[in-house]
């Protein structure tokens, strides 16, 4: 290496001087690993089962207006999760053949982009397994007699076989994930079969009087109140996926790739997801079974298929839970083989496990689904400046900018203020996770013409 070249990558950190791209010899086409993996996201039951209620306490959640506003909603969220939170990290992955961690230092600086998206990104990710271990273990528990200690072991294994997958990489994922997503297609076909016949009977009155807190007003929300709800719910949860699309796009070949994954394992997977749940549960009410929206929950499918079907489907759709643990894995393995590349994953990854096994296993994983919807719409303004820079750079990939450009930070922390607002009482943001996206974008905008970002470094491997 000449003295200049050595002068270059010296004011580089070394998870970005060592950084290599993904060669095309190692990628795949849509229908191998991106489109699978991101439908087994969406295709998780803890996804779609609250669909119906957006996750939210509203009277009707997401049918306060009838089936047609709730299915429009859905499709408008499904769109934007791919047109604007998945597409550009998806793009600027295929281009580079780099991850997420070394494309975000262009958006936050070669110093503070190993914080944000990068290492913060991989440590979350073991929130979302423990939370996919601890889920899945009170399905399974029955198996081994329904008592703690069983579902405590059962969360153990099922958190290191994610792992483990996960480390291995994309193409071990896409594997899993190919074939386990029918169970629960299988499954939400077979409730919309026995509650098709009640959808021409629903009327917007009965789940919002069923479903009214006792003693108060039944108001379901406005035609703008549930989409707006549909696209909270529904970006709040895809918002870190989305930025993980740069992971996705290295393992791409060309921009049709890139489409087509997100188009298949995100836009459709959504729609069928979530609009399949949501005719569930109004043809449910429909028929006179007044059972909630939650149309995973055992009550409900007792209600729906008798207490032996019931069972049996619980315990299928723990099973099929699985490859979303292993896409949590895959993206904090990623995070730590780019950030921390003299450490083992084994060890890092080992660690981050250990965390979430005991998150699982104490129980606190059941009781922190608000924090991490905080955390999925706080990488709203993520993706926003990250789309701002791509287009402000000619649609292509600068190289990483030195120490932290503030323009990044400064769009990040205005847009979480947005998007954690409603949250904590600030303010009634409507579609919150959007919001917070339009604000990270036109606020890195106006800080990248006001001359923040700073100078531009060599990559090695550009």
């Amino acid at each position: 290496m000449s003295a200049q070249e050595e002068t270059k990558t010296g004011a580089l950190p070394d998870y970005l001087a060592m950084a290599k791209p993904n060669s095309m010899e190692n990628r795949a086409p849509w229908y191998k690993n991106t489109a699978p993996t991101y439908a087994g996201i969406f295709l998780w039951f803890v996804f779609w089962s609250t669909m119906g209620n957006g996750g939210s306490g509203d009277p009707g959640g997401v049918l306060g207006q009838g089936i047609g506003v709730a299915l429009l909603g859905i499709v408008i969220a499904a769109a934007l999760c791919h047109f604007l939170f998945y597409l550009v990290p998806g793009l600027l992955g295929m281009k580079t053949g780099l991850p997420l961690y070394i494309v975000g230092t262009s958006t936050y600086g070669a110093q503070g982009g190993f914080l944000m998206p990068g290492f913060l990104m991989g440590v979350l990710q073991f929130g979302w397994l423990g939370v996919n271990a601890y889920f899945a273990s009170l399905a399974l528990a029955p198996l081994l007699g329904g008592t703690p200690a069983a579902q405590k072991v059962i969360a153990v294994v099922w958190a290191i076989a994610g792992a483990f997958v996960g480390l291995k990489g994309i193409q071990y994922v896409a594997k899993v994930a190919t074939f386990l997503p029918l169970i629960p297609i299988t499954i939400l076909i077979v409730l919309l079969s026995k509650t098709i016949g009640g959808l021409g009977s629903f009327e917007p009155v009965q789940v919002i009087a069923a479903t009214a807190p006792e003693g108060a007003e039944a108001v379901g929300l406005s035609v703008f109140g549930v989409i707006a709800l549909c696209i909270t719910y529904i970006v709040g949860f895809f918002a870190t996926a989305g930025a993980a699309g740069v992971d996705f796009g290295m393992n791409s070949k060309d921009e049709k790739d890139v489409q087509m994954g997100g188009l298949i394992g995100i836009a459709l997977a959504t729609i069928v997801a979530g609009g399949a749940s949501v005719l569930i549960a109004a043809g449910a009410y429909g028929k006179g079974i007044s059972a909630g929206l939650a149309t995973a929950d055992p009550g409900f499918m007792t209600a729906v298929m008798g207490a032996g079907a019931s069972k049996t489907m619980g315990l299928l759709l723990a099973v099929a839970a699985f490859p979303p643990a292993c896409f949590s894995s895959f993206i904090a393995a990623n995070s730590f083989k780019t950030t921390l590349p003299k450490v083992s994953p084994f060890i890092t990854v080992g660690i981050g496990t250990a965390v979430s096994i005991l998150l699982a296993v104490t129980g606190w994983a059941g009781q922190v689904m608000q924090v991490f919807t905080v955390i999925g719409a706080s990488f709203g303004p993520i993706c926003g400046a990250m789309m701002v820079d791509y287009f402000l750079s000619g649609k292509k990939w600068v190289g990483p900018r030195a120490g932290w450009n503030m323009a990044g930070w400064i769009s990040w922390a205005v847009g979480f203020v947005v998007g954690i607002a409603p949250l904590v009482g600030l303010a009634q943001i409507p579609a919150a996770p959007l919001v917070a996206f339009i604000v990270g974008a036109v606020v890195y905008y106006i800080c990248a013409k006001m001359g923040l970002e700073p100078k531009k470094l060599d990559m090695p491997s550009a």
